[in-house]
């Protein structure tokens, strides 16, 4: 029969226990925090453009969003063009969790909530008349039948992410291509 004296409780048995919990505690939280870190934030009053700082909420047209591995912020892009610019980028080198736009099949253009959908599936319309926070946005789409009546309202050409090029979401804009300057 064993009794408490044969197994004393030392120090170092005590320390390595409680390293052992909590190292199995740790790995428990990260993989709760990887499953929520890729799912789509929502936008609040203070969401701000990660490259510009506007205000999400003060603009109409499709929203974008970024997580990055290794940043717990969501990194937030007030029109849609500036997200598959950033993202298409040649220099673009950091590793992308999660990339979500919203779905303007179903999100009201004027104010958008709601609805994302993964960046890299979805459908997109350039060159239409409707205009998001920077002007001439990508409408994005997840059902390729709304994404064809918006174009046949609004005009524009549809396009699959695939087939998006950098070239075709160039931020550069403003005066550089202002001809009537």
């Amino acid at each position: 029969m064993n009794t408490p004296s044969q197994f004393p409780l030392n120090r170092r048995r005590l320390l390595c226990g409680c390293a052992g919990l909590a190292t199995l505690s740790l790995l428990g939280c990260g993989q709760r925090g990887d499953a929520t870190s890729s799912a789509p934030a929502e936008i609040d009053a203070q969401s701000s453009c990660s490259l510009d700082g506007m205000q999400l909420s003060d603009y109409p047209g499709p929203k974008g969003q970024i997580r990055y591995a290794g940043v717990a912020e969501v990194q937030w892009f007030c029109d849609s063009v500036e997200l598959l610019s950033v993202l298409l980028a040649p220099e673009q080198v950091r590793a992308v969790v999660s990339v979500h736009v919203q779905d303007m099949g179903q999100a009201d253009w004027d104010q958008p909530r709601g609805h994302w959908i993964d960046a890299r599936q979805a459908l997109y319309v350039l060159g239409s008349k409707r205009h998001g926070s920077m002007g001439p946005t990508a409408a994005s789409f997840a059902a390729e039948a709304e994404a064809q009546a918006f174009v046949q309202q609004y005009g524009g050409r549809l396009l699959r992410y695939a087939d998006i090029k950098p070239e075709m979401v160039d931020l550069s804009g403003g005066a550089l291509h202002d001809t009537r300057m």
